[in-house]
């Protein structure tokens, strides 16, 4: 397993993590995704130790905190040998302090987090939503206590919009607190919106892009085709109106070409999709999920190996969508994109 630094910081984290939102699955759409229990989410854990996947993803929002609780039970007794990442800012409650990032919800998020995964410090601890009711001045000052406190070591966001994140960013630095290194984000070939704002924001700044749902909120498994809908089995059929979305055509030229390179490498799509993330820039860790064994087996063959810069190329203009206003000009005129070359081959 490759492993690389969570943006400009110190932490060394892999290529591939693994997201926990399968564990104690409950509800409409965690139910959808599974059901592992404590049992089954230490075996896959196993297996990821095994493979040199050392971080895994969950959030206090994912089945009312039962994913945190069955991922400390699945780590219980190595504890030192892995990354815990989690979240919080998403409602879990009716409360007014249920919601948001004020100083009173982190702190108690921060406690009963600790307590669900058995362990007294969060290595990764991410803002799940922008709280634009409270100040930021507010946010990074409880966030850079808990830090001291010693029950954060590293800091991040999710979901933030560029000047959001900018926003914080400022304050951190005129504050003299601790910045964000982190942003986990939606980055797909059926998604690549990231690559607007977000992608040049993080190089210019140092935060580095933590990808969920790398295959297109289940759509590019391979299952999916022209004149083919989703099988009986895909969660697709009760979690698509909670996931981004994709239009049709759009998906089969990307999976037209997905299909073309599974049969050039001898890889499965799932694989080929992912290892294109990997060679995005800023990208520091792609969080894979997997209901069983075998779909994480599967997964984790996404890294070690890389795709040619012709077979990139291809998945880039199959993938390709007109950038919206105001950063079209700077992919499409010539006078715009001297003064800011894309980090990124894009074609519009």
């Amino acid at each position: 397993m490759e492993y690389r630094r969570l943006g400009a910081s110190g932490l060394t984290v892999p290529a591939l993590s693994f997201g926990a939102g399968t564990f104690g699955g409950s509800g409409p759409l965690f139910g959808a995704w599974g059901t592992t229990d404590a049992r089954e989410a230490r075996r896959l854990v196993d297996i990821c130790i095994e493979a040199g996947i050392t971080m895994f993803d969950t959030a206090d929002v994912y089945s009312d905190g039962a994913s945190e609780q069955v991922l400390g039970q699945a780590i219980k007794g190595r504890r030192d040998t892995v990354l815990i990442s989690t979240k919080s800012g998403l409602p879990t409650g009716n409360g007014p302090n249920d919601a948001g990032t004020s100083r009173a919800r982190l702190i108690r998020s921060v406690d009963v987090a600790l307590r669900r995964l058995g362990t007294d410090y969060i290595d990764l601890f991410q803002l799940h939503a922008f709280d634009a009711a409270t100040p930021v001045e507010e946010v990074i000052a409880t966030l850079d206590d808990l830090v001291r406190d010693g029950k954060i070591r590293y800091l991040g966001v999710s979901n933030f919009a560029g000047w959001q994140l900018m926003k914080s960013l400022a304050a951190a630095d005129r504050e003299h607190r601790r910045r964000y290194v982190a942003h986990q984000v939606y980055y797909s070939l059926v998604g690549r919106d990231y690559e607007w704002e977000l992608l040049p924001l993080g190089l210019d700044q140092g935060v580095g892009a933590v990808v969920w749902s790398p295959l297109g909120w289940g759509r590019l498994t391979g299952k999916i085709r022209r004149g083919t809908p989703p099988p009986a089995t895909s969660r697709l059929h009760a979690t698509a109106a909670f996931g981004p979305p994709v239009e049709d055509e759009h998906l089969f030229r990307v999976m037209d070409v997905l299909d073309e390179l599974s049969r050039e490498t001898g890889r499965a799509v799932p694989q080929i999709a992912v290892n294109w993330l990997l060679q995005r820039p800023t990208v520091a860790t792609v969080i894979i999920g997997a209901r069983n064994e075998a779909q994480l087996r599967q997964t984790i063959d996404a890294a070690g190996w890389a795709l040619t810069p012709e077979q990139t190329a291809r998945l880039d203009t199959a993938s390709s969508r007109t950038a919206p206003y105001p950063y079209f000009p700077y992919h499409r005129q010539e006078a715009f994109a001297r003064l800011n070359p894309s980090p990124v081959a894009t074609t519009a």
